[in-house]
């Protein structure tokens, strides 16, 4: 244990050593939205109040959104690292990616005009096909995740990909494609489609990636997959009609592709949400739901409140009359 430990730590000063690593932040339709700018601002300082190792922080939404999040970044009295602040326009990404994204749309949202259909929710599909070329690895992040632990462990992570691994990800902690795979799971009875862990097909939670883009580009494999061919195959095999985006894809092409994901443990991604145990799934909602030992990310999906502890108001003394400003 202790050698796996220095291991470890050797693997994270190598990551120091070699320049910022690059962060990308999903911020969009923040006008107006109180809520969503206070996750916001829990986000980006707890990533920085534990970080150790300088970033790239890319915030990727509307003109408004970029706006709103330049002035809260601003009144974060700066930590002891180094960060540059880049600001990506969705909507220009979203024209480059608006051949892609047509075709995921119709599989994966509920209608292009629904919260999941914005073009922003496929982006990590085609990331590697549209941003800057000289970028390699990213970690890709939702805005209502709430960090306990070094941003650099978790980029440490890359270095536990197979050679065939190109996204970094956790599984869903609830049955959610248990319930989307249900005839698939009907006609099969013997499948591992829609099982909970350790051993289930368990589809995944998109709150958290580790993108390895360079991979992502070289991969015959996942390009092919992007075909208009590939997906209506897969989704008639395997009866499928989602609406939770980009997640959908990687759930349904991990069902057929396992090697292509590196499942990230569960602590850096712990889901709060336990909307399907209340909506038909009680009986097995905690096969999923577990996730024992330390937490290094928590994720507030579907709203649930992010765990109040001792560093709270630590995390608000980054910030300087945010609220009059905003």
């Amino acid at each position: 244990m202790k050698i796996k430990f220095f291991i470890f730590i050797f693997l994270v000063r190598q990551i120091l050593a070699s320049g910022p690593i690059d962060v990308g932040i999903i911020f969009t339709k923040a006008g107006g939205n109180e809520n969503l700018i206070e996750k916001f601002k829990t986000c980006v300082s707890s990533i920085l109040k534990y970080s150790s190792i300088d970033l790239n922080l890319y915030i990727i939404g509307d003109t408004e959104s970029q706006y709103i999040a330049k002035n809260v970044i601003d009144k974060i009295k700066k930590p002891n690292i180094n960060f540059n602040l880049k600001s990506i326009d969705a909507d220009s990404l979203a024209k480059k990616m608006h051949e892609l994204v047509s075709k995921m749309q119709n599989h994966f949202s509920h209608s292009p005009t629904s919260y999941y259909g914005d073009s922003l929710f496929f982006l990590s599909i085609g990331l590697h096909k549209v941003f800057n070329q000289n970028i390699d690895k990213m970690i890709l992040l939702d805005s209502d995740l709430k960090f306990k632990r070094d941003i650099g462990d978790l980029h440490a992570l890359f270095s536990n990909f197979s050679s065939t691994n190109l996204i970094g990800i956790a599984r869903d902690g609830q049955p959610v494609y248990r319930h989307l795979f249900w005839q698939f799971r009907k006609e099969n009875l013997d499948t591992r489609v829609g099982n909970p862990p350790p051993d289930g097909l368990t589809g995944f939670n998109s709150g958290v990636l580790l993108l390895d883009l360079a991979k992502m580009r070289r991969s015959q494999l996942y390009n092919q997959l992007l075909t208009n061919e590939k997906v209506d195959y897969l989704t008639k095999k395997y009866y499928f009609k989602g609406h939770l985006g980009d997640q959908d894809f990687f759930s349904l092409v991990g069902m057929e592709h396992e090697e292509l994901f590196y499942v990230l443990p569960c602590q850096w991604n712990r889901q709060l949400c336990r909307w399907w145990g209340e909506h038909g799934y009680g009986d097995v909602i905690d096969e999923y739901y577990k996730c024992d030992g330390e937490i290094f990310v928590y994720h507030g999906n579907c709203n649930t409140p992010l765990p109040r502890d001792s560093d709270d108001d630590e995390y608000q003394s980054y910030f300087v009359r945010i609220k009059n400003d905003l």
